[in-house]
């Protein structure tokens, strides 16, 4: 019986040592959507890179709801993960996950969009005021000069649409190019293609489109099919979709980021930070103009 006792005695310890090793070996990952191929590879890139790291990675979609995002974070602050990446769905909302994140003391990570409030420890993600400005000149040498274009914006309230919107603008500035219209289309592949269809009804004389990533350039592409009319379409992120949609030529260009590396640096990051060593506050990431 003592034998028994002293048996079941160690089972329950080596269990318990089990539950601790794997917590302390466990990360998550919030992503603001699986719904987009942009961020399937983001979080591809972070599974592999925690493989080799030899973490457990726990990747929630937050399904671009806030509240999903804060009741995702919120369950993480009960599982015991060493960190949290974390893709914002919106840069000010997310203030309220990573405030709630800090209050547990499980340090955070923003990944291609920051945050407005709360403390990160390090942000990862591209230029995108400098990709912006990319696809503003890229258009003015391929159409030239005061150029008529169109803008579809991201999501409102992302530091993605804010940047991405910057940068361009400065080249529309100082190229003398006609901004004929600017709205959002929120970064999906149907409200690209809804609202390119208004906007070339409302402006059928124009150039060039720029949209701030390559769902909105697809979908716009399908309108300007439709329509008939020649017009450039420069896209942005470098998604599989979009880069093949340059190869055949159908969009003009796409200004690539590298969404496996944003989330492999993220994982990496976290592993440094966790070890002990000082990190970066924000880390860049390079983009690069592909065209046919």
């Amino acid at each position: 019986m003592k034998k028994l006792a002293t048996l079941i005695s160690a089972a329950v310890i080596s269990a318990s040592f089990s539950t601790t090793a794997a917590a302390q070996d466990t990360m998550a990952m919030v992503v603001s959507t699986l719904n987009n191929p942009f961020f399937v590879t983001m979080k591809e890139g972070a599974e592999a890179k925690a493989k080799e790291l030899g973490y457990n990675l726990i990747v929630l979609d937050s399904q671009n709801d806030p509240s999903k995002e804060l009741s995702n974070v919120e369950d993480l602050t009960v599982r015991g993960v060493k960190a949290i990446l974390i893709n914002p769905t919106d840069s000010d909302a997310v203030s309220n996950a990573i405030r709630m994140a800090n209050r547990s003391k499980i340090p955070v990570l923003t990944l291609d969009r920051g945050a407005s409030r709360g403390e990160v420890v390090s942000h990862i993600a591209s230029d995108n005021v400098a990709g912006g400005e990319m696809a503003g000149k890229f258009i003015m040498e391929k159409v030239g000069e005061k150029a008529r274009v169109i803008q579809l914006e991201g999501i409102a309230g992302t530091s993605a649409a804010r940047e991405r919107g910057k940068g361009f603008m400065q080249a529309v500035d100082a190229h003398s190019m006609n901004l004929l219209a600017s709205q959002p289309a929120d970064f999906d592949r149907t409200k690209g293609l809804n609202v390119m269809e208004n906007m070339l009804a409302a402006n059928p004389d124009v150039q060039a489109v720029f949209a701030q990533n390559d769902e909105m350039a697809l979908g716009a592409l399908r309108a300007v099919q439709a329509s008939g009319k020649d017009v450039l379409i420069v896209g942005f992120d470098g998604t599989d979709d979009g880069i093949a949609a340059v190869k055949r030529g159908k969009l003009a260009a796409t200004i690539a980021q590298q969404p496996d590396l944003i989330g492999a640096l993220g994982v990496e990051t976290a592993d440094k930070m966790l070890k002990g060593e000082k990190v970066d506050a924000n880390i860049p990431v390079p983009l690069k103009v592909i065209s046919k």
